[in-house]
């Protein structure tokens, strides 16, 4: 532990003074509160046997915030004191205005903590990082001559957080980062292809920085690679898809997760909107959000309003029972918080954000959901995408898949997309596997300009019906 922790209220502010002024922007406001904010973070990254890059960034600073209905005053600064307090002041009563609300009440306290508070940066000197990233380029290229191309990343970060509300309660969080990714290219007959591996989560970087770590994962991004070199042109056409488990969940989370954020139904633009207690999802499937997992990358102790995390329970047994919510869409939807109220940073209003989404396991063998596919495609990894949360149409990119006939997997194939509509995939579930697996730590997550780190998961699903672009079979 690092003896140089942010203490704002002993070095910027007065705490009876800062609370005095929070009060002030909050009178006549249904919420509010201030949050401090103190980032570090360093990034290495290695290409080609050079150092590309080598970065680290440190910030500070403060939002505050008056919620009044629908309406939000906020106001940042990156400067920490009691002049820019007052600025924000008036700022944040604009959307106050003479209003007669009532404050909420605070979050339950919380004594758990998910992860530990060391900061992750430390625990490796700057030479020695820089060493591991040179060696692990010298071992993949030892592990296949057809590899022509190696990138690592090393990144760990510490963000410091206070969360200070008009009741005087004071809520804190330490929350570590670390994470490792490699990459390779190989080329053979003149041909070249990827492949990729990484892992992390609010832990330290020592554990990641073992041979015993970073070798397996060097190892899945080369046997990524090579399988690729194999491929061929992906099918076009309506089949049906066999989803890996782990990080596959990807797509639960964009098709379906974010359309189960509270401000979204409140507002009536999910495709899930007006849905509570109805079928939206095939018998069994069972969709959780999750951010007490201890150490894992989507986990908060308490989200950026104070509100303790929670296990959500949003679709049991394919039945639409709850929605992630912030503080603000909880109070107006006559709910409580489930602690998903998220922010990338100080300068960023808090909202409904998933923290680890995941399904939990089925009964079914996961072989005997591709022998059942008569043809169609087995979809073990995958890229970027897209969702329209209105309506949950969804194109997701696959970096690894198979063609499947008769029940017996055959060549990978390249260039395959997977288009559908989550509440429709949903419904199309023919088999969920016994295999739920979480992702290994590396996902991030987007939504109105604001990007947070998130889990996912899932068993592997047999989905009847998707649409599979690709060359023409």
């Amino acid at each position: 532990m690092t003896s140089d922790r942010f203490r704002p209220f002993e070095t910027n502010l007065d705490l009876d003074s800062a609370l005095s002024l929070l009060r002030e922007a909050t009178h006549g406001a249904d919420d509010g509160e201030l949050f401090l904010e103190r980032r570090r973070a360093e990034v290495l990254s290695l290409d080609d046997g050079r150092i590309k890059t080598a970065s680290y960034d440190a910030s500070e600073g403060f939002g505050l915030r008056a919620v009044r209905g629908e309406t939000a005053g906020y106001a940042h600064s990156t400067t920490i004191d009691e002049h820019s307090l007052r600025r924000a002041v008036a700022t944040a009563r604009l959307a106050v205005g003479q209003g007669d609300g009532t404050l909420a009440p605070a979050p339950k306290p919380t004594n758990v903590r998910l992860y530990p508070d060391d900061d992750p940066i430390q625990q490796a000197a700057f030479p020695v990082k820089v060493d591991l990233l040179r060696e692990i380029d010298a071992v993949a290229r030892d592990m296949d001559p057809r590899v022509i191309q190696v990138s690592a990343t090393i990144a760990a970060s510490l963000q410091e957080i206070f969360i200070l509300r008009p009741d005087g309660q004071l809520v804190s969080d330490i929350r570590p980062m670390s994470r490792i990714n490699v990459s390779v290219i190989v080329e053979e007959n003149g041909r070249r292809e990827s492949g990729g591996h990484g892992s992390g989560g609010r832990e330290g970087l020592l554990g990641l920085m073992t041979r015993a770590h970073w070798e397996p994962a060097l190892k899945e991004a080369l046997r990524i690679a090579l399988v690729n070199l194999d491929a061929e042109a992906a099918p076009a056409g309506v089949m049906d898809v066999v989803l890996g488990n782990g990080w596959p969940g990807i797509l639960l989370h964009e098709a379906v997760g974010h359309g189960l954020e509270g401000d979204f139904n409140r507002k009536g633009t999910s495709a899930f909107a007006g849905l509570m207690g109805q079928q939206v999802a095939a018998k069994g499937v069972t969709v959780l959000d999750d951010g007490t997992i201890p150490n894992r990358r989507g986990s908060i102790t308490v989200d950026d309003e104070g509100t303790p995390s929670s296990k959500t329970v949003l679709i049991e047994d394919g039945i639409l029972v709850g929605y992630m919510q912030d503080r603000q869409n909880a109070r107006l939807m006559g709910v409580e918080p489930t602690g998903n109220g998220r922010r990338e940073s100080y300068a960023h209003i808090p909202m409904p954000r998933m923290t680890n989404t995941y399904m939990l396991a089925g009964n079914a063998d996961p072989a005997s959901l591709v022998s059942v596919l008569k043809d169609g495609i087995y979809a073990v990894g995958f890229g970027g995408g897209q969702v329209d949360i209105t309506n949950g149409k969804f194109v997701f990119s696959c970096t690894e898949a198979y063609r499947v006939k008769n029940g017996k997997i055959g060549a990978p194939v390249k260039g395959a997309t997977l288009i559908g509509d989550g509440p429709a995939a949903m419904k199309q579930i023919r088999g969920i596997g016994n295999d739920m697996a979480l992702d290994p730590g590396i996902g991030n997550c987007g939504k109105a300009g604001q990007w947070v780190p998130v889990g996912v998961g899932q068993p592997s699903l047999l989905i009847g019906g998707l649409t599979v672009g690709g060359a023409a079979a």
